[in-house]
This record gives C-alpha cells, sequence and structure tokens, in this order.
C-alpha cells in the first residue's frame, strides 16, 4: 500500500498540490479584503459626496442671506430713510407724504430680492414709523432681540419664527444716524417668507430617502423634511444616528457667516445597497479563479518537471561536469534519480576542472609574456657604447651623448624580464625621457614634450613599458602628422580617493575622426589584435596588459578622446598597490 502511494510523490503532484492550497487560501483572503476595502470605499465616497453637498449647499444659504443683509443694509443707510429718522431724532416728526413717500423708496429695496416679504421701521421709542398705522415694537419680537440689536451696532440679528405670524421668519437690524455720530436711529424689522431658505422637499421622507435640516444657532428648525425632535440627533457627535430602528449617516456643516448648522442624514443602507452584489460576484469570482488555477497549475508542473526528466537522461550519458557531490534523499522521485546520476558524474568533473584552470593560467601568462614581447626589440648595447667611444674620439659629443641615451634604453628595455617585470614610475618617466630625447634627432626644434608626476606617485610600481607605447604613438602619429611643432605631455597624479593612480598621455597632433575611434574601440571590447595596425596596434597592446596584470580591478581600460586637428588624449587608471606580478 505504501509503495503504491510512493509512486504518487512525484515533483508535478507536489507543486499542483501546493499552488492549489496556495492559491485557496490567497483567492479566500483576497474576497474577505476586497469585500471589506469596497465596503469601506463606498461607504467614504458616499461620506464624502454627502459632505461635499452640505458645504455647497451651506454656501448657497450664505449668500442668500448675505443678500438679505445687504439689501437691509441698504435700506437702512439710504438717505431718505436716514434724513426722515434723523428729523424724528431731532423732534420734527413726518407728516403723512414724507412716510408714504418712504414706504415706496423701502419697496424698491424689496423688489430686489424674492426672500424678503415686507420692512417694518421703528423709531428708538418702539413706534412704528413705517408701514402705516399704529404698533410697537414690543409686540413684533421680544426685548433681547432688541438688545441684541443694539449690541450687533447696525449688524442684522436673525430672530427666527415670527410670533405673530409663524409661516414667516423676522431679522431687526439698528439703523444708525450717520450724520449723528452714528446714534440709533430706530430698527429696522425684516419679515422673510418661509421658502426662501427652504433647499429640499418638505414633504415628509420615507425610510429611503435622505432628510436635510437647516436650524439656527439656538437649535430652532429654518428649514426641514424631518418631523422629529433633530436637536438630540445635533448634539451628539456621533457619524449614525438610529431613526425607527432605520440607521443614518450624519453629516453637519456649520456656517461660519450666520452661525446656523446644516445636517443631512443618509440611510446606511442606501448607499451599500450594492454589497450583495459584489458579494455574489466576488465569490463567482473565486470559484472561476480557482479552476482557472487548477489548469494553469497542472500545466505548470508539468512543463517544470519535463525539463528536469530531459536534464537526468542527458546527465546520465555525459558522466561530466564542474560540480560538487550533493548528499541527502529527497522527498521527490524526480530529484533523488537526478541527484544519483549527478554524483556520478563529480568524479570525471573535478579533474576536468583542475586541468582547465592550469590550462587557462598559462594561456593567461604565456599571452602576458608575449604581449611584453612586442614592445621589447632586443638590441645589442654594447655595439652603441662602441660606437659611444667612437664618437668620443672624434669630439662628437653631442652624438656620443644620443648614443648614451639609445644604450641606456636599450639597456632598460631588454633587462630580465623575470627580475624587472615592475619597475617604479619613475623610472618608467626616466625612460620616457630618454626616448624622447632620441626622437629629438628625427623631430628637432619641432617637438617640444612635458612629463610631471608627484613624489608620492614616483614610487607606485607598474608594469615596465606600460607608458612609453602610448607616447610612442602620440609621438609617431600625433606629433609627427602634424605640420609646425608639436608638443606631448605625461601627467601621473592620484585620483580623487588618492587610491589609484590617473596617467594620461596627451598629444596636440592631427588627432582622429569620430569613425577611426570607433573602430579602435569596437576592435579594443572583441580583444583582437592582429587585426589592428599603427596607432592601434600599441593602444591594444596596453589595453590588453592592462586587463592582464589588473585582473581584480575593473577600472574599464583605456579612456580615449581625440579631434581632428585637436589631438589625442588616451587615459588609463590603475591601483596605487599594483596588480598581478
Amino acid at each position: 500500500m505504501r509503495a503504491g502511494l510512493w509512486q504518487f510523490n512525484t515533483l508535478r503532484n507536489q507543486i499542483l498540490v501546493v499552488f492549489l492550497f496556495a492559491m485557496g487560501i490567497v483567492l479566500f483572503l483576497v474576497g474577505i479584503m476586497t469585500y471589506n476595502l469596497v465596503s469601506t470605499l463606498l461607504k467614504n465616497n458616499a461620506e464624502k459626496q454627502m459632505q461635499q453637498t452640505a458645504v455647497q449647499a451651506n454656501g448657497r444659504l450664505e449668500t442668500l442671506y448675505q443678500q438679505i443683509d445687504t439689501l437691509s443694509n441698504q435700506v437702512a443707510t439710504n438717505s431718505s430713510v436716514q434724513q426722515v429718522l434723523l428729523e424724528e431724532a431731532n423732534g420734527r416728526p413726518s407728516d403723512f407724504y414724507k412716510r408714504q413717500s418712504l414706504m415706496q423708496i423701502v419697496h424698491t429695496f424689496q423688489a430686489y430680492s424674492d426672500g424678503i416679504h415686507s420692512f417694518e421701521l421703528y423709531l428708538p421709542d418702539y413706534q412704528r414709523l413705517l408701514p402705516l398705522g399704529e404698533a410697537h415694537l414690543s409686540k413684533r419680537v421680544e426685548h433681547k432681540w432688541v438688545k441684541q440689536a443694539d449690541l450687533a451696532k447696525g449688524r442684522m440679528v436673525w430672530v427666527g419664527t415670527d410670533p405673530i405670524n409663524p409661516g414667516y421668519f423676522l431679522a431687526i437690524r439698528r439703523v444708525s444716524l450717520m450724520d449723528r455720530w452714528f446714534s440709533n436711529g430706530g430698527y429696522l424689522l425684516i419679515r422673510i417668507n418661509p421658502d426662501y431658505f427652504d433647499f429640499a422637499e418638505t414633504s415628509q421622507a420615507t425610510e429611503e430617502n435622505e432628510y436635510m435640516v437647516l436650524v439656527d444657532d439656538h437649535f430652532i428648525p429654518i428649514a426641514s423634511n424631518y418631523d422629529g425632535d433633530i436637536r438630540q440627533i445635533l448634539t451628539d457627535n456621533q457619524q449614525v444616528a438610529t431613526i425607527n430602528g432605520k440607521q443614518f449617516i450624519v453629516v453637519k456643516q456649520k456656517s461660519a457667516v450666520t452661525g446656523w448648522t446644516l445636517a443631512i442624514l443618509t440611510p446606511i443602507r442606501a448607499l451599500t445597497e450594492g454589497i450583495t452584489i459584489l458579494q455574489t460576484a466576488i465569490t463567482l469570482s473565486g470559484v472561476a479563479g480557482f479552476f482557472i488555477f487548477l489548469a494553469f497549475s497542472y500545466l505548470l508542473s508539468t512543463m517544470i518537471t519535463r525539463p528536469i526528466l530531459h536534464l537526468t537522461r542527458t546527465m546520465r550519458q555525459a558522466r561530466q561536469g564542474e560540480l560538487k557531490p550533493q548528499l541527502g534523499i529527497f522527498s521527490t522521485v524526480e530529484i533523488n534519480e537526478l541527484n544519483h546520476t549527478y554524483n556520478q558524474l563529480v568524479k570525471n568533473t573535478n579533474h576536468l576542472i583542475q586541468v582547465v584552470y592550469q590550462k587557462e593560467l598559462l594561456r593567461s601568462r604565456s599571452e602576458l609574456k608575449a604581449l611584453q614581447a612586442q614592445i621589447n626589440p632586443h638590441f645589442l648595447f654594447n655595439t652603441l657604447d662602441a660606437l659611444y667611444w667612437s664618437l668620443e674620439e672624434k669630439k662628437e659629443t653631442e652624438l656620443a651623448e644620443h648614443v648614451i641615451a639609445m644604450s641606456e634604453l636599450f639597456r632598460y628595455t631588454i633587462s630580465d624580464p623575470k627580475q624587472d617585470e615592475w619597475v617604479m614610475v619613475k623610472e618608467e618617466l626616466e625612460h620616457i625621457e630618454r626616448y624622447l630625447q632620441i626622437m629629438k634627432m628625427r623631430f628637432g626644434d619641432r617637438l617640444r614634450w612635458h612629463i610631471s608626476a608627484s613624489s608620492e606617485c614616483e614610487e607606485v610600481s607598474i608594469p615596465k613599458l606600460l607608458i612609453q607605447p602610448l607616447v610612442e604613438n602620440a609621438l609617431v602619429h600625433g606629433v609627427g602628422n602634424k605640420i609646425g611643432q608639436g608638443s606631448v605631455s605625461v601627467t601621473v597624479d592620484r585620483s580623487t580617493d588618492c587610491s589609484n593612480l590617473v596617467i594620461t598621455v596627451k598629444d596636440d597632433g592631427a588627432g582622429m575622426d569620430q569613425d577611426t575611434l570607433a573602430a579602435i574601440y569596437r576592435l579594443l571590447e572583441s580583444g583582437g589584435l592582429s587585426s589592428l595596425k599603427g596607432r592601434g596596434m600599441a593602444i591594444a597592446n596596453v589595453n590588453k596588459r592592462l586587463q592582464l596584470y589588473y585582473q581584480e580591478y575593473p577600472f574599464g581600460g583605456l579612456s580615449i578622446r581625440s579631434e581632428i586637428g585637436e589631438g589625442t588624449s588616451v587615459t588609463f587608471e590603475i591601483p596605487c598597490e599594483g596588480g598581478v606580478a
């Protein structure tokens, strides 16, 4: 029984089971998270929309309020109204005709607003001046509102419902006499139409509709489609209220201009009515996703195990490689077979790795010596010594000095590479100086040069003849191809972090075009030497030696800049501690 079940313990079956289990958990968690996030998102968006609606409605109410305030202020500051009240204050009562004329002026302002039903003008002793007829201000509003109007000093004060006619609202403001040091000249009572601030349907709202309630600073309703007591809901700071067993989201917005509060109550059920559809959609999507993933998991597991089986068959035939032995027993048939085959290949692989490594190391050393030999011409400097003594006897002093310089140059070049493979920067620069002195015999006064290096740079070890080929290039192909005087400069300096040497060889010769420069870069990247001629030969030689001597320091090789008629500059960077000996 156990052996029969073991045959199903394959990598493909394990991948299939694990993938399906993981996908089931993922679908379950994603479904729950999506449901919660969408529910929260719908609720938050609804609250934001309600808040925006409240702000817009509140702005409209403030505009309406300010319109009444502006018109009533224009009435209070009208010159005719001011003149009549000033005469009353000076003891000259107005006759019937003046009051009749004043009434027509007031009615003119009343026509500018649909919200103002009428204006009533009272004297400081509360006697009514307009409209005509006997009346007293104390019978129209309570004394506290008159007192608040006095304290407001001309600003409009909202009174609320008209006690005589509850279908209207009242507001009052004191009229200040501008020609009498803004003393009290009377009171202007404004009656406002009841539907002026009605922003919503005033009929009874149903359970599925929202309530909109506008109250003043004393929580007295101004406009509302809710019949119940709204005071408790407005005084609580809760965002959710329960009305008749139904939950409502409450959004309140208080006006900084009027002091009124606008409340919008929206049923939660109306905001989340799409959640049931979302829940069904998530469930169906999860089921469909599970079966889709089942099919793709089967295909994926087959794709994964098929290459492994093919690799196992290939390794059985090859019996070679570069891997270490792998110990242990795995839980799948395929991996165990692969491990068994792999361990058989290890014995042959270890020997092969060692042989290939030694051959590669030998090849690198041989290539290094061969490259160095390309720029190490073997001359017999003993012959030059004989020539020097011959010239000394003939008093050819200048030629003798050149022969000595050439002898030292050859002596430096053909020294034993095993003992003198590395030299100091100072020695390399002295060798370059002797080479340039010899080349001056050819170029005469046309040739100028400049060699500079700081004292700490001169003691750094570098491979012999690493800089001289670049100087020779600059001289032969740069100054040699230029009409008139030419110069060559060699600069050795520290890098910014003082850990490397930056060596630059520059000439002001003929230069190269960009196509030639690009061709040299391509050949340097390919590592080819036989296809390079002239200037490129020495550049490739130095670049290859840099790669061999400084294998652990990837500085990017040579950097070449050149322009026609401007000259050429070759720069490279090496570490101060040296490279591969």
